[in-house]
């Protein structure tokens, strides 16, 4: 059924430590088994004997994410004025996040049994997916301006955190005790968030909210100088970023690392810094403003973009390559909590689901896109000449920022 929503601060319940608190544990775990996904169960069918061609089938199972925004209207449409419009959609979602990681506890040796595996998988994904879309739009609706840059930090730390866990902890359990009990952390983890989101009150709201079709959905982008950011901006921004990152894992490839240390570096060590740049980067927003951060992570990737150059020459030595990895992902987090907060910033409170959505998967369905043309383009002129196109399109991406910023953005 329809709800009638609200946005009025004045009518918002709870203090401003519950709604981070309920923040930090969606975004955490909402990650936490994403990051398996895509980084420690990779290096585990890996080691199983699994193809590359079957990993990178896998891969393509991270694609429902930029689609979501097909059914972000739903979520905004429908849900329970009783139990709180979107507080319906996050519990039994969340519950559907723990009841699929241990589905995948029978299947001790994954290799074997890749068909129900990588089904349980997309429906986790799809799960995870649809979650993002209430908790992003609950995050726009809880926070002001003011606080929107450290929400969005803590959203991005906590991805990057569950990185961290799922990607690298997990297949230290895995290793060290078997299949079994690392899902069952994974999924005791997970269900966390549960009593937060389940003793969380969602206030109630007068606002109706849109019906769902094509034209609300892209009725975001009437906004004044939401398509230049979106279109243009962003995509600059990003693109340069996901360029130089494409090149990362078939470098280090080349250079003779194997897929499990790959795996463990550039998933899992190479986020932890991230988390602290992410939570720094919130509270400079706070601080700063959205236009001086945006120009620092331009300056940082850039910057971190260049630490790259040795691996793309071949010398990958653990020490220096972990510690561009490191910085190069610090960088991105800044890069993302500014980006997340603008976006924000552009989502209305009666479709903000659906907005903030819309808005940030096409910039993730943007670097999809850029980085397997990256690699193709690796083939004509070398991992050197694809940070050097990625540097140029960072640089732009952040002049073209700053003059949009200075037009459109908050004061």
């Amino acid at each position: 059924m329809a709800s009638t929503l609200t946005t009025d601060p004045r009518t918002l319940d709870g203090s401003g430590a519950e709604r981070f608190r309920l923040i930090t544990a969606l975004y955490f775990t909402q990650y936490l088994g994403v990051g398996f996904l895509t980084i420690g169960l990779v290096a585990i069918l890996r080691d199983g004997g699994t193809s590359l061609a079957t990993l990178g089938m896998l891969q393509t199972i991270g694609l429902i994410w930029p689609l979501k925004f097909l059914w972000s209207p739903l979520v905004d449409r429908f849900g329970s004025r009783r139990f709180g419009h979107y507080r319906s959609w996050l519990v039994p979602l969340q519950l559907g996040l723990v009841i699929t990681l241990l589905a995948l506890t029978p299947f001790a040796t994954p290799s074997d049994h890749l068909g129900p595996v990588m089904a349980i998988c997309a429906l986790f994904v799809f799960f995870s997916a649809t979650q993002d879309i209430a908790a992003d739009a609950l995050a726009v609706r809880l926070l002001s301006d003011g606080d929107r840059g450290l929400g969005n930090g803590i959203q991005v730390g906590g991805n990057y955190l569950g990185s961290v866990v799922g990607g690298g902890l997990a297949v230290v359990v895995y290793d060290r005790f078997g299949w079994v009990p690392a899902m069952v952390m994974l999924a005791l983890l997970t269900a966390t968030a549960l009593g937060v989101v389940i003793a969380f009150r969602e206030p109630e709201r007068v606002v109706q909210v849109r019906r769902p079709g094509l034209r609300e959905l892209l009725s975001v982008f009437g906004q004044p100088g939401c398509r230049s950011w979106v279109l243009v901006v962003v995509p600059l921004y990003y693109i340069g970023a996901a360029v130089g990152y494409a090149i990362v894992s078939p470098a280090l490839v080349d250079a003779g690392w194997s897929l499990t240390k790959i795996g463990i570096v550039s998933g899992a060590i190479a986020s932890a810094p991230a988390v602290l740049a992410a939570l720094g980067a919130g509270a400079l927003v706070r601080r700063w403003g959205r236009t001086r951060v945006l120009v620092l992570g331009g300056a940082l990737l850039v910057v971190a973009t260049l630490g790259l150059v040795p691996l793309a020459l071949g010398e990958a030595a653990t020490v220096w390559t972990t510690v561009a990895l490191c910085a190069f992902m610090a960088a991105y987090a800044v890069a993302n909590v500014v980006v997340y907060t603008i976006n924000m910033d552009f989502a209305r409170p009666d479709s903000a689901g659906t907005d903030f959505t819309t808005l940030t998967s096409f910039a993730l369905a943007v670097s999809f896109v850029a980085a397997a043309i990256a690699l193709t383009a690796a083939v004509y002129v070398g991992y050197i000449g694809v940070l050097v196109g990625s540097i140029v399109l960072i640089v732009i991406g952040t002049v073209l920022g700053l003059r949009h910023q200075r037009r459109h953005g908050h004061a």
